[in-house]
């Protein structure tokens, strides 16, 4: 069977795909939030992941306020990044996992989760600018994707528990295709921001600093909250944090806190970076 060999949640702003572009990293304003990578980029080369699973928002790129999915899983043979607009370069096409898709279509569908699939899908910064962190430096992608998105936009949103049971089932299925693939599950987005409104450039570090340790020490405590409590203490993007809470659902049990990095601000957003294993897996690999 599949092996999840870990989890890795980072955020997805614009501005970084013109920091990389430009060759920025080493800016005083940048610097803090790059040098947060390396130590993820030795711990992929040791993992060694063929696939990532990834929770993350369309931004209007494949579905509208008057089409939008709650979730939707991609299930095509690749993904291409489309011009979005925000200047930033366009990077190279994504190889998809159908196989690995339908598992988990099907694992959802059948946990009574209703599911957009999607056999086209193009994907935007929130997933292309997550792999341009992880892997750097241009060149054919490392691993194979299966992009899964998460409604942020159009309320009602899903709650936190929802969010978090997606990813349970996301997990299960993982576990159970039979492959002997490597898998690495993804959440991105957030941390805590706002883009417009009275409330615009909010950010909330308590607030984010709880979400961190809660990932790791005791994800259900996020499960307590409404949406709506997300908004009023992460601001109205904040939501995407809930990707990041699905992604920890996938992986059950106790989990090791490999690295963390956290840093504000990035553009108008408080810039996060988790990166977790299991627990069972860290101790077999130091036995």
């Amino acid at each position: 069977m599949a092996t999840i060999v870990g989890s890795v949640m980072t955020s997805h702003v614009p501005a970084i795909g013109g920091a990389i572009a430009k060759g920025r990293q080493a800016d005083p304003y940048w610097k803090p939030f790059f040098d947060g990578y390396p130590p993820v980029h030795s711990w992929l080369g040791r993992v060694k992941p063929d696939v990532a699973v990834v929770f993350f928002q369309d931004h209007g790129l494949n579905f509208f306020l008057d089409k939008l999915p709650t979730f939707a899983v991609g299930a095509a043979a690749e993904y291409p990044n489309a011009d979005e607009g925000w200047g930033i370069p366009t990077l190279k096409t994504v190889r998809g996992q159908p196989d690995l898709s339908w598992h988990i279509i099907e694992g959802l569908v059948a946990d009574e989760f209703d599911i957009t699939s999607c056999q086209e899908m193009k994907i935007d910064h929130a997933l292309s600018l997550p792999l341009a962190l992880l892997w750097p430096g241009g060149g054919e992608w490392p691993v194979r994707v299966v992009p899964i998105t998460i409604n942020h936009v159009q309320h009602p949103l899903p709650s936190p528990k929802r969010c978090h049971k997606l990813g349970e089932s996301v997990g299960r299925a993982i576990r159970s295709w039979k492959s002997d693939a490597r898998v690495l599950v993804m959440g991105t987005g957030g941390l805590s921001h706002q883009l417009d409104g009275e409330r615009a450039g909010f950010i909330n570090k308590s607030f984010d600093m709880l979400c961190m340790d809660a990932l790791v020490n005791d994800p259900l405590k996020l499960t307590r909250y409404s949406a709506m409590d997300i908004v009023r203490e992460a601001g109205a993007q904040g939501t995407e944090v809930m990707a990041w809470m699905a992604a920890r659902a996938a992986m059950p049990g106790p989990v090791r806190k490999v690295h963390s990095n956290y840093h504000i601000p990035i553009s108008n957003t408080a810039a996060g970076l988790l990166v977790l294993e299991n627990e069972e897996t860290a101790l077999s690999k130091a036995a």
